[in-house]
């Protein structure tokens, strides 16, 4: 079984990938329960969005249906999160604009970084350990500062919390990106042909998910 889950498939209807569905299928629910302020409901999808990514993962692991789409729902699904959690903030005016703008600034420099490489015959770069670190400190302050608003009472923990682990989130998660911006200029000054070598930056063996 093991030697199973380490192969990657582009198989598409997989029990774990019919949970990335679904859990890309509650983004738009959880978007409009921040925009009109129903904040524990919020928090209720985003428990169970939680559940299910962690479930598809290891399912795939376990049942030997990891999937190249897989691969790209879930980093896709967390982003996607993400944002709504900033656009639904921010249009109550609980977060800045200038904050949703820098995250999202960031996410196209990227999306610009991954044609630059296509164009030079490369795939995506390797997931960069930092990237992961902002990721999974954005997707704990959004939260966070939702909870304060769910739950008055909180607020005084949350907030302070919540925009600490943000702005600091904020930070890394451009930190990486001029890292994937260093990376993608050597490797394409270096092979602008051939495969992408391995990254003296970037390990891993992901798709970029940070």
């Amino acid at each position: 079984m093991a030697q199973a889950s380490s192969s990657v498939s582009t198989r598409v209807f997989t029990i774990p990938n019919c949970l990335s569905f679904f859990r890309l299928a509650l983004v738009p629910i959880f978007l409009w329960f921040v925009i009109v302020g129903w904040d524990a409901w919020a928090l209720v999808v985003l428990i169970v969005a939680s559940v299910t990514d962690f479930l598809d993962g290891y399912l795939a692991r376990r049942l030997g249906q990891v999937s190249r789409l897989g691969q790209l729902l879930d980093p896709a699904a967390d982003r996607l999160y993400i944002f709504a959690a900033l656009i639904g903030l921010a249009w109550r005016d609980l977060l800045p604009w200038w904050l949703v703008a820098v995250i999202i600034a960031r996410d196209v420099m990227l999306l610009v970084l991954g044609i630059v490489l296509a164009n030079h015959g490369h795939g995506p770069l390797p997931v960069h350990h930092l990237g992961k670190i902002a990721t999974f400190a954005l997707l704990v302050a959004l939260p966070v500062l939702m909870l304060g608003e769910a739950f008055p009472v909180l607020s005084w923990a949350s907030q302070p919390v919540g925009w600490a682990v943000a702005l600091w989130g904020a930070f890394l998660y451009w930190w990486a990106g001029v890292l994937y911006v260093r990376e993608t200029a050597r490797v394409v000054r270096r092979s602008p042909v051939t495969d992408v070598p391995a990254s003296d930056t970037l390990n891993g063996k992901e798709v970029d998910g940070g």
